[in-house]
């Protein structure tokens, strides 16, 4: 392999760059995929608790 065949230091840093950015942009689609799952469990665990607060309301005592 000749000098010339060789990435130069710039080229080599820019690649580092660029995979690094789309390092950054899978994990931060992965976090906000992640975030919406913590809500949508938080919610479904709420709506959870409002039914057997509502269910041990409609209790009759004799």
């Amino acid at each position: 392999m000749s000098d010339n065949d060789r990435p130069t230091e710039t080229e080599t840093i820019l690649m580092a760059l660029d995979q690094i950015s789309q390092t950054i942009e899978v994990m931060t689609s992965v976090v906000n995929r992640l975030r919406n799952y913590v809500h949508q469990q938080e919610a479904a665990a709420e709506q959870s608790r409002e039914l057997a607060a509502d269910m041990q309301g409609d209790r009759i005592i004799h």
